[in-house]
């Protein structure tokens, strides 16, 4: 998962991009604002690279997307660039978030305080649709097979429409995957 030397950014230009994508992805979307931003606006890393990091980042105790932004910061930088990318991802939704949770509490009750409360579920529904889009994206992109398309199908079925939950659906279709995986190797 190395990259060349001249997809390697400075800390600054990681910082500012993580930046732009925690603010961007404001209310949801963030891995799919992520995966833009790192693989098809900049080209630091392919889908491959940004797949299997994501894959890991969900498998170790954490946020997903914290865990993604590690990796990348790391795979591009090291530990600064692991530092860097968490920081910028993270400062400015803290603040905005801090700042309008105070405006919140000092509003409610107040005629037109319904608005707030109205503008962050929209932000939702725009992260959900951002989200999906990413989801169909990289499907159609590397899932080429029936079986692996079965699989995704039954598992985006069985936690989107039937409501199991990730982990009872992921302990059950992990072990049915490698196993998949494994007999079509052989």
């Amino acid at each position: 998962m190395a990259n060349t030397p001249t997809s390697r950014p400075s800390l600054v230009t990681l910082f500012v991009a993580f930046a732009g994508i925690g603010l961007m992805s404001f209310g949801g979307g963030l891995t799919a604002w992520i995966r833009r931003e790192v693989v098809q606006r900049r080209g630091w890393l392919d889908d491959e690279q940004f797949l299997s990091g994501y894959a890991l980042s969900q498998l170790v105790p954490g946020a997903t997307n914290v865990n993604l932004t590690v990796f990348i910061g790391a795979q591009l930088r090291g530990i600064p660039g692991a530092i860097v990318g968490v920081i910028g991802l993270n400062a400015l939704p803290i603040a905005i978030v801090l700042a309008l949770g105070a405006i919140f509490l000092h509003t409610r009750g107040m005629p037109g305080s319904a608005l707030l409360s109205t503008s962050l579920t929209g932000m939702g529904a725009a992260a959900i649709g951002l989200n999906l889009g990413t989801g169909i994206e990289l499907g159609r992109l590397h899932i080429r097979r029936v079986v692996p398309a079965a699989v995704a199908t039954v598992m985006a079925l069985a936690i989107g429409v039937v409501g199991i939950p990730l982990l009872h659906v992921l302990a059950v279709m992990l072990p049915v995957s490698l196993l998949i995986a494994w007999l079509e190797r052989r």
